[in-house]
């Protein structure tokens, strides 16, 4: 056991744990003998299990003081915990219906306990791999992206407020250090970390490392994301990070969560997408072409967008007489000047959203952490194909997205990279 109290739990600790803890033998009940547990993390940063009892379950998460795939060689910051436990929480209040509940958090175990989110329930990107189509998701993702992002902005904030929520959560400094480096440094150039599907990529792989424009791009979001506290942002919102049926969709794990930029977010959705989208054809068989399946993602990422811009517009026209303090009312004080001021705000914002959707798919593909989208493609030269595909995809959208005026526009783009 560390000094600070902090000792990382296994499942015969974890039973004495719940014993001693009321919030949750209080939902598990006291049959301490029939608790089913279950380590699920395939995460790379969190011991995860999963506790069913006769009359409850629940999901209990601790943070490791390193990252869990390398080892103890790559420490990593487990204060990590709080601010996630913070994020769930505020968020959760925000959009109730897609956020987990937590029932516990103990901050010197650095462990979360929550709702347990009960099959059918599945990580989106496994759905996305086996070709399930969600029909609520489009809606559900923009719904929580509106209001998490516009109630944590100055559209809703006063700058004392603000500052300091932006205050406390300016401590998750490490993993917003992490994300520098896999996002917008590792992948431009050599690092001991980055890989690609070799050799087919390695000469796609040093393309990137040696376009200058790509660099001047990736220069100016770095400095966006590490500067722009425009929003409580989750800070990792991949498809890997949601959990989902049919008719629920659940945002998980915003351990990176800070006030940063709100493209980044919205970005990290649409990126992701757009790599289930180009990954479709090496999952492709005879029983299924995934044509219709690829149609859908694309109607996905159109309706994530302007789904997402609508709510976004219709919360700022409720509460332009609010507390929010980046336009005063007194200033901005006729239709015609509310217009403007909502346009090229928007206007960055898309502009962000394709910007960071971009690096984040680049990364993916020739950075440090890739996705299983790409990864259980078993045909290596096939995976490379797909991966090329989306890594010519992003870098174009990455320079060219400032003159993109609409995110069908992005869309048809997709559609011409992958008839070449």
């Amino acid at each position: 056991m560390a000094s600070d109290g902090f000792k990382p739990l296994d499942e015969k600790s974890l039973v004495e744990y719940i014993k001693s803890t009321p919030s949750l033998v209080s939902i598990l009940g006291k049959q301490f003998d029939k608790l089913e547990i279950k380590e699920v993390g395939d995460g790379n940063l969190n011991f995860v299990y999963i506790v069913v009892a006769p009359s409850g379950s629940i999901v209990i998460k601790q943070a490791l003081p390193y990252i869990r795939c390398i080892g103890e060689s790559w420490p990593m910051a487990k204060e990590r915990a709080y601010f996630e436990a913070t994020a769930l929480k505020e968020h959760g209040r925000l959009s109730p219906e897609h956020v987990p509940e937590v029932y516990h958090f103990d901050r010197t175990m650095c462990l979360i306990g929550m709702r347990y989110l009960e099959p059918p329930h599945i990580i989106l990107r496994k759905g996305l791999i086996a070709g399930v189509e969600y029909p609520l998701l489009a809606q559900h993702i923009s719904d929580y992206m509106a209001k998490t992002l516009f109630f944590t902005s100055l559209l809703y904030l006063t700058t004392t407020n603000h500052k300091r929520a932006v205050a406390e959560f300016c401590g998750n400094v490490e993993l917003c250090r992490l994300t520098e480096q896999v996002v917008f440094s590792d992948p431009y150039k050599v690092s001991e970390y980055n890989r690609c599907t070799s050799p087919y990529l390695d000469a796609d792989a040093e393309a990137v490392r040696n376009d200058i424009g790509l660099k001047i791009e990736v220069a100016e979001l770095k400095s966006k994301f590490c500067e722009r506290a425009q929003a409580l942002i989750h800070g990792d919102l991949h498809t890997g990070s949601l959990m989902v049926t049919h008719d629920s969709t659940q945002v998980i794990d915003p351990e990176f969560s800070f006030y940063g930029p709100m493209g980044f977010d919205i970005g990290a959705f649409i990126g992701n997408l757009i790599l289930a989208y180009f990954s479709q054809d090496g999952h492709a068989d005879q029983a299924n072409d995934r044509k219709s399946y690829k149609v859908w993602i694309l109607k996905t990422v159109i309706e994530t967008w302007n789904l997402f811009h609508q709510k976004f517009i219709v919360l700022w026209d409720e509460h332009k007489d609010g507390p929010g303090e980046a336009y005063l009312p007194e200033i901005y004080n006729n239709t015609e000047l509310q217009q403007l001021v909502k346009q090229k705000y928007m206007k960055e914002l898309f502009e962000d959203t394709l910007g960071f959707g971009a690096s984040k798919m680049i990364r993916r593909i020739v950075g440090v952490a890739h996705v299983e989208d790409f990864e259980s493609i078993k045909d290596v030269a096939k995976r490379a194909d797909c991966e090329r595909q989306a890594l010519n995809f992003a870098k174009k959208l990455l320079k060219e997205r400032r003159n993109i005026k609409s995110i069908e526009e992005v869309v048809s783009t997709i559609e011409q990279v992958q008839l070449k």
